[in-house]
């Protein structure tokens, strides 16, 4: 039971952070679509992208690697510390130089508009990446709760400051993002005494080749995840406009409930897949958690499927309501995303981060060439659906890969049959778009996912039973 325990805990004191952070932004949805225009929304989006895509490029993803390496025993952490940011300081600088260069020349009007601020943005993101890391790895998941929640505090009240009170705008949501990063970040460094760090280096060639060598091949992986969850953006803008994407951009907020969930199982499941690997999964703990973790994400998408409309209604504004009908296979996708991080847990617990880039890669490949093309003929819809068939695909290519790895007995027809309901759920809700006629069709798909995973809930029930008691 002590596994169990262990992820739990975990688990629990992350929901604090991520509850903060995603679920309370996620409330303030109907600020943003009523405060900023479909271009505006769009255009804050497309620069968070580029930031996504930009920091493990130039910082050569080292923050995967100081997460991994700071879980090891007999290792020198205020190294590896210095290994993480050495790389992020290298990157900053070649930002800067970019937006120079941009200024002289030109090549991005919106860029030289708001330099300062992807400056900012950018550079905290880096930066507040590998303290997060470091935090996680050296297990100050506590810290890492609190944090979460003054960033959350400090930048719902800076986005109601901006936004309600000085009117500025976009330039406002930037500022409240900016603030939100750098008091998480100022925070761990005091809390947690990273600064102590600075006093206590010595230049070690050796792990910083072990460390590089790890997260180089990590690279690949980013950018393709970046590509599987963002490429799309860029798609509908290049194909649809800048507006449309405004609108498919908000379409994310409803499964970003979903996300929630994936986010605090992720960053929990990295460190007991590492701690407590059994390659035989003897007493059935690895399997245990993936039916599961599997179950949760099925049901809660089958659910929000239900209410997407009702949803739409509540959070949009009028503007931007059509976003509902991308919202159940982008939900699809995060189940899909969330699986395959799972797998790719017990990847990174085995150091194989060139299996990482392999299945990534080739995803990334068939998800750019199915944007283009469904984007084309179906507009941003087709991006929906690319993006949740690339993170099926990345999902069958893992669970190949780690067969030789650990033996995890997946119940593969049960799984499959439950995704298949979810893609009738989510067509049908485009079909019947008359709420008395739909409504009915989708409380039966919500109870048939129910029936297919009756084990998991009622392993679930005894438990919280046994626990009340």
């Amino acid at each position: 039971m002590g596994r169990y325990k262990y992820l739990i805990k975990n688990m629990g004191l992350l929901t604090l952070s991520n509850f903060a952070t995603k679920l309370l932004s996620f409330f303030l949805v109907p600020l943003y679509t009523s405060v900023l225009s479909t271009s505006e929304y769009g255009t804050y989006d497309l620069f968070n992208t580029t930031v996504s895509l930009l920091v493990p490029l130039l910082t050569l993803d080292i923050q995967e690697a100081v997460l991994r390496f700071s879980m090891d025993d007999n290792v020198n952490q205020n190294n590896i510390w210095h290994v993480g940011c050495r790389y992020s300081i290298i990157s900053c600088l070649i930002v800067f130089i970019g937006l120079m260069v941009n200024r002289i020349v030109g090549i991005s009007r919106v860029l030289q508009q708001y330099e300062v601020e992807f400056f900012f943005l950018y550079s905290l993101t880096a930066f507040t990446g590998v303290i997060l890391y470091f935090s996680r790895g050296t297990g100050r998941i506590a810290d890492l709760s609190v944090a979460g929640v003054i960033s959350s505090v400090v930048m719902i009240c800076c986005n109601i400051f901006f936004l309600l009170i000085l009117k500025i705008g976009l330039y406002g949501y930037f500022f409240a993002s900016i603030l939100g990063l750098a008091a998480q970040c100022t925070y761990l460094l005091i809390r947690a005494r990273i600064w102590m760090n600075f006093k206590k280096y010595r230049d070690d060639a050796v792990l910083r080749k072990e460390m590089t060598d790890y997260s180089k091949p990590m690279i690949a992986n980013a950018i393709s995840w970046w590509v599987n969850n963002a490429s799309d953006r860029y798609i509908v803008t290049w194909l649809c406009g800048i507006a449309a994407n405004g609108i498919y951009s908000v379409s994310y907020k409803i499964p970003s409930i979903i996300s929630i969930l994936q986010s605090i199982f992720s960053q929990a499941w990295t460190l007991s897949a590492t701690k407590e690997f059994d390659a035989e999964d003897k007493d059935g703990f690895f399997i245990n958690i993936y039916n599961v973790y599997n179950f949760l994400l099925v049901t809660i998408c089958s659910v929000l499927t239900f209410m997407d409309k009702p949803l739409a209604k509540l959070l949009f504004a009028e503007d931007f309501y059509s976003a509902w009908k991308y919202a159940p296979f982008l939900m699809m996708s995060t189940i899909f995303s969330g699986i395959a991080a799972f797998l790719g847990g017990i990847l990174s617990a085995l150091k194989k981060s060139g299996l990482f880039a392999k299945s990534s890669v080739i995803t990334a490949i068939v998800n750019t060439v199915l944007n283009i093309a469904l984007v084309f003929l179906i507009g941003p819809l087709g991006a929906a659906i690319s993006t949740a068939f690339a993170y099926f695909l990345m999902w069958v290519i893992r669970l190949y890969q780690i067969k030789e790895c650990i033996n995890l007995r997946v119940n593969y027809l049960r799984d499959l049959t439950a995704y298949v309901i979810l893609t009738i759920q989510a067509t049908l809700l485009l079909l019947f778009q008359r709420d008395r006629i739909f409504c009915w069709y989708q409380l039966i798909f919500v109870l048939i996912i129910l029936l297919l995973y009756i084990k998991e809930m009622k392993a679930l029930c005894v438990k919280f039973l046994s626990k009340i008691k």
